[in-house]
């Protein structure tokens, strides 16, 4: 099969940004003198979105006051934006296996749960204007992955069904997600969670480093 699109995840697939969600979200706790989380726990702790990453790092019996969350979900938000740029940047060969695909006319997207604005910020800092036709985070009217509807909009607008679309992610959010679009599932394994789970999930492939892509998939150039 040839592909004719390619969809990513943000945050542990594009880019390295766990220091700096684990810093923001710590800074928000400790602001509260409500005991942190080291680095590492954030691997788990994200991945579904901002309010599913807020419910785990409280204190239990904060979760279940809505009006709580939601007003620490804002301090966190606030916090995220200021430091969201400190320490993420790409993983090393990101930056060329996009450029292989742009020369090769592959339109790209990405599908995240990270809150819109968020996501927006680190894309415009990050990556060339015109590399990504399209972002999608977190936002009004359209349900969190693993649900399919973002990447079902994203395929209508690039003319591709799922059986020509390839999507990657590092968590099993993304590859539920993939499966659950149709779209071929690319598990890539210097994210933040390990092998085992991707595979677990239907990874179809997998890849060690990024520039590994044109080795075990096929892309049709337009």
């Amino acid at each position: 099969m040839k592909y004719e699109a390619a969809i990513f995840d943000l945050d542990g697939t594009l880019v390295d940004s766990l220091a700096d969600l684990a810093d923001s979200a710590n800074a928000t706790l400790h602001a509260h003198g409500f005991p942190v989380h080291e680095v590492e726990a954030y691997r788990y702790f994200v991945g579904d979105g901002t309010r599913r990453l807020i419910e785990r790092i409280l204190p239990q019996e904060h979760t279940a006051k809505p009006s709580f969350v939601d007003s620490f979900i804002a301090e966190y938000k606030d916090c995220y934006a200021a430091n969201l740029l400190h320490k993420t940047k790409p993983y090393d060969g990101i930056m060329e296996m996009l450029k292989e695909l742009q020369r090769r006319n592959i339109p790209m997207a990405v599908c995240t749960n990270k809150h819109q604005s968020a996501a927006e910020k680190i894309m415009e800092a990050l990556f060339p204007h015109d590399m990504f036709r399209t972002i999608i985070g977190d936002q009004d009217g359209l349900p969190r992955k693993p649900d399919p509807q973002k990447v079902f909009h994203i395929m209508k607008n690039f003319g591709v069904t799922g059986a020509h679309t390839a999507y990657f992610g590092d968590t099993s959010v993304d590859m539920d997600t993939a499966r659950n679009a149709g779209a071929f599932s690319v598990g890539v394994l210097w994210g933040f969670r390990p092998k085992e789970e991707l595979v677990a999930h239907g990874a179809d492939v997998l890849l060690t480093h990024p520039m590994e892509l044109f080795e075990k998939v096929t892309f049709a150039e337009r």
